[in-house]
């Protein structure tokens, strides 16, 4: 089919073409600067810009309904470029420790946020499956950036062939779909399911892609890869996958299967239902013998992963608004968690243990008590946004009648705590070991992601119904 492209079409993927251009002139000029610094301004300038191109993008469809630009698109796109803004600002100081700042970094990153900003306003199947590639093939390279630590190879190398595995169900399914319906639009695929056609053929091209969308998201039984990944890749670049990378996907799945696949969902509920208590078992099982903390915070990124499925159970708008406002709250309390992993892991990122923050209270109150907020956040107490995340999650899920889900959810949340407040213990509760005497003060741009992340926790749990009315109007339109 032609596809005819016009002046606003191009206006609608502006901050997909800015974000392609400049990583590929990064890349170019990169041999030919000294001032390595200054190509990680021109990363931070351009995702601010696109971050304005965002917003003032006209709505509507583009290239012909394969992208359609919309309240839910422009939430998505926001989101993640701003955890991508607030990567910059983490992994400058990172990068020059360990001797590794380059353009390619930058570049890479760009192209990731290019493909996660086209999953979350894509229309159709085979655009889905590029913009995930595009984000997944660079975010592979980013886990196994620094090529003398292996490390990060072995990360890389892991994330890499599972990721190849679960993608290649993800694009079968996509495959039978086009073959049941004779579309990869979702809007026509909508369309061709309510007239009912068989069941079992549906049922298994939803769980060829149901496989590669968890994998993305981290959900079980396709979470193996994450804790690995997350401890090996570098600890900027696993903040990034850990919020970045994860919503996109989340927008992906959300989009897919409360339209496309929404005529089918007494085929699809049950899987997700029980994919997201398991995730949420899993998840915070595993992290309670984690003595790592980059490790424990990758299970819990997948017993999160797993309440965000439970508001994908519920199949609602409240939901949904529930789902795109708890991703908002956990990306800033993980991204700010993971910034402070950063700054006391320092150089070969030597100090990742639990035990190496003991003491940090004392020496670097300010350090502590952000951490604190954020790992509280985590947890899910009031006032901050990890609350009325879980709050508004749950409801929904009462509400949807999964009453046993919503139980076994909030058991989940108290065995959480265990872990969170463990770390809080050693911050305050135990002598000053010699890695955090010698610990380095905050740089600026370290500053600038703690202070601002925790700022938008407790903006997210004093002032919720700000971000949820965008997130309810945005889901509205969803479905």
């Amino acid at each position: 089919m032609p596809v005819n492209v016009s002046a606003s079409d191009l206006v609608r993927i502006g901050p997909e073409l800015l974000l392609t251009v400049v990583g590929a002139v990064l890349m170019v000029v990169e041999p030919f600067t000294r001032a390595k610094r200054r190509l990680a301004v021109v990363a931070f300038l351009t995702l601010l810009v696109a971050l304005r191109l965002n917003f003032a993008a006209a709505h509507g469809e583009a290239f012909s309904g394969m992208i359609t630009v919309d309240d839910f698109a422009t939430y998505f796109r926001a989101l993640v470029l701003i955890v991508g803004i607030l990567t910059v600002l983490i992994s400058t100081n990172y990068l020059k420790q360990a001797g590794h700042e380059t353009g390619e970094f930058w570049s890479l990153m760009l192209f990731s946020l290019v493909g996660q900003c086209l999953m979350a306003s894509a229309n159709e199947l085979v655009l889905l499956f590029i913009g995930l590639e595009c984000s997944s093939i660079a975010t592979y390279i980013l886990a196994g950036y620094l090529r003398d630590d292996k490390r990060n190879n072995e990360a890389a190398l892991k994330y890499f062939l599972l990721g190849s595995f679960a993608t290649a169900f993800l694009l079968y399914g996509v495959a039978w779909i086009y073959g049941i319906t004779g579309s990869t639009n979702l809007s026509e695929i909508r369309i061709s399911l309510l007239g009912s056609p068989d069941t079992t053929l549906v049922t298994l091209a939803i769980g060829l892609m149901f496989i590669g969308f968890a994998f993305k998201i981290s959900a079980a039984p396709f979470q193996m890869w994450a804790p690995d990944v997350y401890q090996g890749a570098p600890a900027p670049v696993t903040a990034f996958m850990s919020a970045g990378p994860k919503a996109a996907a989340f927008a992906m799945f959300l989009r897919v299967f409360l339209t496309a696949f929404e005529p089918a969902k007494q085929s699809w509920e049950p899987i997700v239902w029980v994919s997201a208590l398991l995730t949420m078992i899993v998840g915070n099982f595993a992290a309670l013998r984690q003595s790592n903390i980059k490790r424990m915070l990758a299970y819990s990124s997948i017993a999160h992963a797993g309440y965000v499925m439970v508001a994908v159970s519920a199949q609602s708008d409240v939901a949904t608004a529930a789902a795109m406002f708890y991703l908002a709250a956990y990306a800033f309390m993980n991204i700010g968690a993971f910034a402070v992993v950063t700054h006391i892991a320092r150089k070969d990122e030597r100090y990742v243990e639990i035990e190496d923050l003991a003491g940090l209270g004392a020496r670097q109150p300010l350090t502590a008590g952000l951490l604190t907020l954020f790992l509280l956040s985590l947890i899910g107490i009031p006032l901050t946004g990890g609350f009325f995340g879980k709050f508004y999650i749950f409801k929904a899920a009462l509400d949807a009648n999964l009453i046993w889900l919503t139980v076994l959810g909030l058991l989940n949340s108290a065995v959480a705590a265990y872990y969170y407040l463990r770390v809080i213990v050693v911050m305050y509760m135990k002598d000053p070991r010699e890695t955090t005497e010698n610990l380095p003060p905050l740089t600026p741009g370290m500053l600038v992601v703690l202070t601002g992340s925790a700022l938008a926790t407790l903006f997210l749990g004093i002032f919720p119904s700000t971000v949820l009315d965008a997130a309810g109007q945005a889901a509205r339109l969803v479905r």
